[in-house]
This record gives structure tokens, sequence and C-alpha cells, in this order.
């Protein structure tokens, strides 16, 4: 017999045989004395007035002669023993059991359920307020039989939770619909309350479309389907729409029996892609392409319709058993393309809007569906245009005329530049050939410089141009940009819309002055521009260069003579040759020069091929054509 019954025994004795004393009323029992004593050398008592009376309805008092008569030996303590071991080993740990309520106080309930000792339950766990009556049988959940102070661990919570998921997992089973609450919004969709256990309904589970406003869910009863339970995690995911989707399965399957290519059907917008617009077509979901909204070109759907909008729409394809739906909205209005000439006639104005840009031309939307290329070489008749957003920019109104239309390829070029006049028709008139104008130097290139002779009207003053005199290699030795000068037009191309200036022609040619002046055999002087491998450049009098070659000195020797030549420093020699094509002087020096007179001219020969450079990086001229046929190479391929 435990201490706990020992404790109940004597307490029952002591009141029966003390009847002098007056026991005290249930009620006093209750106020004064708790349910659950543990004595200062650690025996437990129970005050019986706080248990079942069920429990005391078996303990009497008696006597010492009527235990002395008692037969012992009749009671076979081995069947008992093995009676209560048995009850024991049905008892296992985690596991829901049947238990007794045989008293509480106001932190515990006391549970018996059959074992040597009695467990506790917080009374917390009782979170709907209804407290169980003293003998009543509940359903608890053994955690321990002993924890690590020797009490046994029961939960109510857990057994709830347990009977709660052995009735989900029939739902589950059975694919049971039924009704719950939704408590609260998490990220990706809802937490259900399945009465003891917490379910997950995700966003896209809720509805056929898409939820616009979630909080307006919360603390609603949805009906819903578990479609997914995990034993190991205790996780459950449940669905509305399954349910939404069955009840449409068979409005669906009438729709497609009847759903022929070319029918014009009613639908509702149920999502809105970046490639298109999903319909609700009433059960069944229709694709309208972005390239079927409109004839017209169409950056997003949304530039269209809106969520929710009711569309009446033409079915273009279908696909019965993937139930695939293709639907088409400009196919019920009638293509623009089919009275396009009708409507813009060649040479009539038209306007637009610049819908799309490229590096060669915009292209110009006249209507829905027509749009139009308006070339770079289209915009300007003076301009020479490398990008359109020079001049325009996107969604742009322009004025155009219609050029050409090809209706085959669905093509049409259009014009800006032919709204105005076209002031290369009057450019001869306004600049004869022969006559000097006034312009600034807009461009410099290696081949010659560019003058603007009036806004929109360049001309060209090749290498060749600028100087009587100087062997020019590049315009800047002459000319800078933004420079005023006078220039002579020297010949005008219509046809190829190309002026040739002359800068040097605004001058007489003095080469005829110089060739009298420098004489064979005079001797000049003059200052040192630079010293090269085969001669030595001198600039003379008249403005004009001088040329001193090496002839066949040897290299070595050519050091020691040109070692004190800087520029500037004044060198003399005698005229040899006067060359106004290579507008240059040859000199001879006895000092520089070697190898006689003949070695000396194939030198100056030889000497002047090797100066001989093209006039542009990008033009090769042969060695046999002369100056004039170099410039005229250049202006034609520039």
């Amino acid at each position: 017999m435990s201490k706990e019954e020992l404790t109940v025994e004597q307490t029952s004795e002591t009141l029966v045989k003390d009847a002098s004393v007056e026991a005290p009323t249930t009620e006093e029992v209750v106020e004064e004395t708790p349910a659950v004593e543990t004595t200062s050398n650690g025996e437990i008592k129970i005050n019986i007035n706080y248990l079942d009376p069920q429990l005391l309805s078996d303990i009497r008092t008696v006597s010492k002669e009527e235990i002395d008569d008692a037969d012992i030996d009749s009671i076979n303590i081995d069947k008992l023993m093995n009676k209560y071991e048995n009850s024991l080993s049905e008892i296992q740990e985690n596991q829901v059991i049947k238990g007794r309520v045989i008293g509480m106080n106001d932190h515990v309930i006391f549970i018996d359920i059959g074992f040597k000792s009695e467990g506790v339950i917080d009374r917390d766990e009782f979170s709907d307020g209804t407290l169980p009556n003293i003998g009543d049988q509940i359903d608890i959940f053994l955690e321990y039989l002993e924890d690590r102070q020797g009490n046994m661990v029961l939960s109510k919570e857990k057994a709830d939770f347990m009977r709660r998921w052995e009735d989900l997992k029939e739902l589950f089973n059975n694919e049971t619909t039924f009704s719950c609450k939704i408590i609260r919004r998490i990220k990706g969709g809802m937490i259900v309350d399945l009465d003891s256990i917490q379910g997950f309904l995700p966003g896209s589970q809720i509805d056929v479309r898409p939820v616009k406003d979630f909080d307006n869910l919360l603390n609603t009863d949805i009906e819903v389907r578990i479609v997914k339970l995990n034993e190991a995690r205790k996780n459950i995911v449940v669905s509305h729409k399954i349910i939404l989707q069955e009840s449409l399965k068979e409005q669906r399957d009438a729709l497609l029996s009847e759903m022929e290519i070319g029918t014009v059907i009613e639908g509702r917008v149920k999502n809105i892609t970046d490639f298109g617009v999903f319909l609700d077509l009433g059960g069944v979901d229709g694709l309208l392409h972005i390239t079927d909204l409109s004839w017209g070109r169409v950056n997003h759907p949304s530039e269209i319709v809106n969520l929710d909008d009711d569309l009446t729409v033409k079915i273009i394809d279908f696909d019965k058993e993937k139930q695939r739906v293709s639907l088409g909205l400009k196919q019920l209005t009638p293509h623009p393309w089919e009275d396009v000439e009708v409507k813009y006639p060649v040479g009539t104005n038209v306007k637009g809007k610049i819908v799309s840009m490229t590096n060669y031309g915009a292209f110009v939307e006249l209507e829905p569906g027509v749009e139009g290329l308006i070339h770079i070489s289209e915009m300007s008749w003076t301009r020479q245009v490398k990008n359109p957003n020079e001049l325009y920019k996107l969604h742009d109104e322009v004025d155009t005329m219609v050029l050409s239309i090809d209706s085959d390829d669905r093509k049409i070029s259009l014009g800006i530049k032919q709204l105005l006049p076209d002031p290369w028709d009057e450019i001869e008139e306004k600049f004869m050939v022969g006559s000097v104008h006034k312009g600034t130097v807009n461009n410099l290139a290696q081949f010659g410089a560019f003058v603007e002779l009036e806004e929109g009207i360049d001309g060209l003053i090749h290498v060749s141009d600028l100087s009587w005199t100087k062997v020019v290699r590049h315009p800047k030795e002459i000319v800078e940009k933004e420079e005023k000068v006078e220039v002579r037009i020297l010949e005008i191309s219509r046809d190829n819309r190309r002026i040739s200036l002359g800068l040097k022609q605004i001058s007489d040619d003095p080469w005829p002055e110089i060739i009298k002046y420098f004489e064979t055999g005079k001797g000049v002087s003059g200052e040192v521009i630079r010293v090269l491998d085969k001669g030595i450049i001198l600039q003379l009098e008249m403005d004009v260069e001088g040329i001193i070659p090496f002839g066949k000195k040897p290299k070595k020797r050519r050091k020691e003579v040109v070692a004190d030549l800087k520029p500037g420093v004044m060198v003399s020699g005698n005229v040899m040759e006067v060359k106004p094509d290579e507008k240059k002087v040859i000199l001879f020096s006895d000092t520089y020069s070697e190898g006689g007179e003949k070695a000396t001219k194939n030198s100056v020969k030889d000497f002047l091929e090797s100066q001989e450079e093209p006039a542009s990086e990008k033009i090769e001229i042969p060695e046999d054509l002369n100056v004039k046929d170099s410039k005229e190479k250049t202006n034609k391929e520039t």
C-alpha cells in the first residue's frame, strides 16, 4: 500500500475513532485545508473532501479482531500482483488514454489513469474555461510516466491535437469538404483554424482568379479540402480552389464540346501578363496574346485592358485535349491595310506619331496597324542625319508625305523634307562657279575642310586647294574650326549635292613669278624646317620650300654634317630646279650634297617620291596620278 493510501486510510480512521471531536464540515475543509499537502518528512497528505466520493466507498474501519479472523490464506497474492502488473503494461508513453478526474486545486487537476500514482494537468490547458467535474472521464495524452522529479506528465492539449489530427487524416483520405475560419494572413497565403490545429491556405488556392484584397477574407468561413498532409511535420495544406474547379468542370466540358473556331464569345479578364491576357470564359481559361489585342503596336496589354473587364473576343484556335483556347480581339475589326492605298495616296500629306526609332529611321503610326518609315535620308535636304534622334524623339507628332506604298509587304515610305522646297534646286544660280563667298569652317578632315556657305549648304576645300606654295598634310595647318574664310566656287554637282571650294584661288597663282625668281644656279639661303634621312627642308623666300638632297652621301657622313643643323639655322645652296607641281625648289649644296649633278638629280627624284603621301588615310592615290586627279577622287569618295 502506498503512502498516499495509508494517509487516506489513517485520516478516515482518525475521524471515526475520535467521535468526541466534531468533524469539520465539507465547506470548512475546502476553505482551510489544501487538497494536497507535503509534510516536513516528505509524506503526501490528500484532503478527502477534494476526492471523488466513489474513491472512498470501499474504505472502512476494521477492528483488530476482524483482521485476526480474516482468512489471509484465501487471498491469492500472486494473482493480485499479476493483475496489477498487467494493468501497468497496458499504459505506454506518447499515446492518448482515458483518465478520471479525482481532484483539483487552483492550479492543477488530478487525474487517475489506473497507474501506481496519479498525474496532474495544468488548469490553463482548458483554454475554453470549461473545467471538468470530479469523476469525469476525459482523453489525455501521456507524455512521460515519470519525469526527472518522478512526476507523471499528462497533457489535454496534445490529446485534443492528436484526436483532431486523426479526424483530419480521415477527412484527407476521404477527400471530404469541410468549413473552417481564416484567422490571419502570412506571406504567400492565409492561416485557417482547423479546431486546435492550424492549416495553410496558399493564395493561389483561394480562388480560380487572382485575389485582389486578402484582408477582406480575415475572420470569414470558407469551404476547403485538404490537399496535402505531412505526418512527420504535422503540416496541413488546404484548398478552396479545387472545390471551385470541380464545380466548373461540367460547365467547362459543355463549353468545350460546343466550341468552334470563329465563334464570338464573352469573357472576363482574370490575369494580365507581359505576353498577353487570360480570360475566364466560364470554366475555361483562354489566352488573348498581345499580338492579337490590336492591329496597332502594343507595348503592354495593360494599355488596352484592365482586370475584370468584360470583353467580346473571337476564338481563333483551341485544343480540346489540352483545354487551350487562343483568342483574338483585333480579329473583330477589318484589317486596316485592306484600303490603305485609298486612305493614303502617294503624294498626300499625313500626320502620325513616332512609335519606334532605329539608327536608319523612325517608324510613324498613321493609325493602329498602319505604320510608315521615314528614312534618315528623307529627313532633311541639307543636313546629313546620322540618327533620327538628332531631330526627333519617341511619341513626337510629325507631318509627313507619302512617298510610296508596298501593299504586299505592307510597307509605306514617308518623307519630311519633301514638305519644304529643295534648296539645291536653285544652288547653281545662288552659288555660280567662279564667284567668291564667305563661309564658316565647321569641320576638318584629313582630306580637307568643310565650309558652311549658308544653313544646310556646305562646300569642301580639298587640301590641294588650301595653299599655292605649301604642301598641306592636314587642313589644320592652314585653317581652324569656326574660322571665317573667303572661298571661290570651283565646281557644283547638283545631282551629287557637292560644292568644291578653293581657298588659294582667292589670290593669283604665284608660281610663274617663283620660277623667274629662283632661276637655275642662283644662290639662295633659308631657315631649316626639318632634317630628314634623305635631305634638308628649308623655308625660302616667297613662302616656298627648298630641298637639299643628301645624294649618295654615306649615312655616317650625313650624321656628321647635320649634327649642328636644327630648325631655324640658316643654310645656303644653289637652285637646281623649280617644280611647281610638287611645290618645291631643288637646291644643291657642296657641303650637304654629294655624287655630282646626275647623282643629285636622281636623289632628288627618289626624295620627292619618298615624300609623296596620300591625301587621306582612307584613300590611296597611285603615284602616276596628278594632284587634280587626286582631288577629284577624294571628292568622289567622300
